[in-house]
């Protein structure tokens, strides 16, 4: 196993970001910071399907505000490639403390598929602008709204993972905005090359097409210690399912 999050993780888990006086606030307290890495397998049909690999890093904005750059890049293994090649890569610039996303690209690529957004989200506005393979609009957002990746990450932030515990949200995507539901169904102990581990199967219901090339409903395996790491990721595909799971970033390796 790899070192835990390539050894840049902090212990605490924690951010925070000094005010114009010099005193320093209470951290924000998050379960993940900059530094952390998490590589998936990505397995269809029995097969090896591709990888996966998210990533927290700093990002320091122009005026002053504390924020981390949340990135996913999806890649197809060769054996699919040669009949549906996938190559998505997102990223996403994210304010700590309202825990909103303020930049969004994404690059789709799937098959015969190319597609590139842009979103700049004005959240006192309730406004972001998208260009959509050049194409600019300006639409309409709640001002909570969250993207294809950050969602992901607030659940990690927010959600008790207890059973029967939920959230709801609005994540823009695509140029719409669309109503998420996330639900904890129950606790299991999964294992993996990241150990032993008591995790929270989370049933997102997704009323869009996500990162993963589902078409329906997705599974989520959080650990339910506090660092909520998704160890393991199911969604249902056209044919069949897809599953991603964790094989480095997290586990034995490093951190218990």
């Amino acid at each position: 196993m790899t070192t835990f999050l390539l050894g840049a993780l902090s212990t605490d888990m924690s951010l925070s970001e000094a005010t114009q006086d010099g005193h320093q606030p209470a951290p924000i307290l998050l379960p993940f910071s900059a530094g952390e890495r998490l590589s998936y397998d990505l397995t269809w049909l029995a097969m090896r399907a591709g990888i996966a690999t998210m990533a927290v890093q700093e990002n320091q904005a122009q005026d002053g505000r504390h924020q981390i750059m949340l990135s996913l890049v999806a890649r197809s293994s060769p054996v699919v490639t040669k009949f549906y090649p996938v190559d998505n890569r997102v990223a996403s610039t994210v304010d700590v403390e309202p825990f909103l996303p303020r930049h969004m690209t994404f690059a789709r690529r799937e098959g015969k598929r190319s597609n590139d957004f842009d979103y700049t989200f004005r959240h006192s506005e309730g406004v972001v602008t998208a260009v959509k393979d050049g194409k600019l609009a300006e639409l309409p957002i709640p001002t909570d709204a969250q993207d294809a990746i950050s969602c992901l990450y607030y659940v990690r932030k927010v959600l008790p993972m207890l059973p029967g515990a939920s959230l709801a949200m609005t994540v823009h995507h695509d140029n719409k905005n669309y109503k998420m539901e996330v639900r904890v169904e129950a606790l299991e102990t999964l294992k993996g090359s990241w150990g032993k581990r008591q995790t929270a199967r989370v049933l997102v219901i997704m009323p869009f097409q996500g990162i993963f090339l589902n078409e329906g409903n997705i599974r989520v395996w959080f650990t339910t210690d506090e660092h909520r790491v998704p160890v393991r990721m199911k969604a249902k595909v056209i044919v069949g399912s897809i599953v991603a799971e964790l094989t480095g970033g997290y586990g034995s390796g490093g951190q218990s």
